[in-house]
């Protein structure tokens, strides 16, 4: 059952909503409720959750539960493009994490930011951050019993806003005639989503592609809840695991060079219907995204999160952009993405140690995506950290050249932004950015630069 718009509450507005009014981009946005019974899931008997992805999985019971879903579309129906984006909301923190409103994703599609995990609705049990803790009065409804029930959740979610939806009643999407629903997972979330498509769409099919986005290359289980906090838990390296078993639908993974590391070990060619991306020199976390995020932190929570200076300085939002628009056209029969090079790494994957990254001259990674930031640089950004606990291992290095070093590779402002523009007009011939993103990241680049000779 879907209830909504949801409104009201002790805040007056939906957690992790945009930072600005989406009417001024022709957006609307309203929140809505969905309820019933999610199917558990567990492995056939005599079958694993295996390196190879093909993975066999079947119905082990139901759980009632009562969620959330945010919503974004456009207010004119003749400025949506057919695509509605379903985004498996992220909880790694204890709270809602999630990313809507890109240039891309405001330019014609419908974004749903789904909530399907049990720490989205009731935190973790030390310190609650979810939304029922969040605004009872808003919130205090909502039940997600266990993690087992979000693979079922996320299904239902995309049926809700679908083709196939029950416009009888209460429609999410304003009676938008919707053609095809990607589904997105970033961090956690594509975990759980890799493991998803490998299990669940296979014999429950919904979605029409997929997007794994700064994914480490291993599934999450089928049972059992994320219960600690970042702080909480023990740090260690994440490796890849498993592969994605090839679909009948597209599906990419968009990667820094951080989740590159991870993924080394399993990594898979292209094909008709699989695509991989690693973009050089980017991490988990850039300034920009935390920049957001402290914004919105500060919003619901009242409390301002510092911004470190020394965090890694490439912004990857244009990346996913430009993988969004590709995987759009490629959902509705149109070409893949393009193939781009992959990181290269000294040595084939070795067990027990860490991939090690070829540098150059600046340290900064070879091969991969080029973004002009790392293509013509003004500071080592990569993916190693500068402080080693379980934030600052996401959130990588910016190390500004300094006022020399710029005289020396550039000579001057004006030379080095005309060769930024040069790698900026080359990364949009590449099909890894989209050409909108051009004069904002040449006006970012000229801060950066002046930045950089401080």
């Amino acid at each position: 059952m879907i209830e909504g718009p949801i409104t009201g509450g002790a805040h007056g507005w939906a957690f992790g909503r945009s930072l600005f009014d989406l009417s001024e981009r022709g957006y609307v946005e309203q929140e809505f409720f969905l309820s019933g019974e999610a199917t558990t899931y567990q492995g056939v008997e005599g079958t694993e959750l295996g390196r190879d992805g093909c993975w066999q999985v079947q119905p082990s019971g139901a759980m009632p539960f009562k969620t959330r879903l945010l919503v974004y579309r456009p207010a004119d129906p003749a400025r949506f493009n057919g695509k509605v984006v379903v985004c498996w909301n992220n909880v790694t923190a204890g709270y809602e994490l999630f990313h809507g409103e890109s240039p891309e994703l405001l330019d014609g599609y419908a974004f749903v930011g789904a909530t399907a995990q049990r720490v989205g609705v009731h935190g973790f049990s030390e310190n609650s951050q979810g939304l029922a803790a969040w605004d009872p009065e808003r919130y205090g409804a909502l039940s997600i019993p266990s993690d087992a029930a979000s693979y079922d959740i996320f299904a239902q979610v995309g049926r809700a806003v679908g083709p196939a939806r029950d416009r009888s009643g209460v429609d999410p999407l304003g009676g938008l005639d919707v053609q095809k629903v990607i589904a997105i997972g970033a961090s956690q979330s594509a975990a759980r989503l890799g493991t998803y498509m490998n299990a669940i769409h296979p014999i429950a099919p919904v979605f029409d592609g997929f997007m794994l986005q700064i994914y480490f290359g291993g599934g999450a289980p089928l049972v059992g809840d994320r219960t600690m906090s970042p702080a909480s838990r023990p740090r260690r390296a994440l490796r890849g695991s498993n592969l994605i078993r090839e679909l009948d639908v597209p599906a990419m993974i968009v990667n820094s060079e951080l989740e590159a590391i991870a993924c080394y070990g399993v990594r898979q060619p292209d094909t008709d219907r699989f695509v991989t991306w690693e973009s050089a020199g980017t991490t988990h976390v850039s300034a920009q995204a935390q920049a957001v995020r402290n914004q919105k932190y500060a919003r619901e929570f009242g409390v301002q999160p510092p911004l470190s200076q020394r965090m890694n300085r490439i912004s990857i939002i244009p990346f996913y952009d430009a993988a969004v628009h590709h995987l759009s056209r490629w959902v509705d029969g149109g070409a893949a993405p393009p193939s781009q090079p992959l990181i290269e790494f000294a040595g084939p994957p070795q067990e027990g140690k860490r991939p090690e990254v070829v540098r150059d001259e600046h340290g900064i990674a070879v091969g991969g995506a080029r973004l002009p930031q790392a293509q013509v640089p003004v500071a080592t950004n990569s993916s190693i950290p500068v402080v080693k606990d379980f934030a600052g291992s996401l959130r990588g290095t910016n190390e500004r050249f300094g006022a020399d070093k710029l005289d020396a590779l550039y000579g001057s402002e004006a030379d080095y932004l005309a060769r930024f523009r040069a790698a900026t007009e080359a990364a949009i011939e590449a099909g890894v950015m989209l050409p909108r993103e051009l004069e904002p990241a040449v006006e970012e680049a000229a801060q950066e630069y002046r930045r950089a000779r401080e």
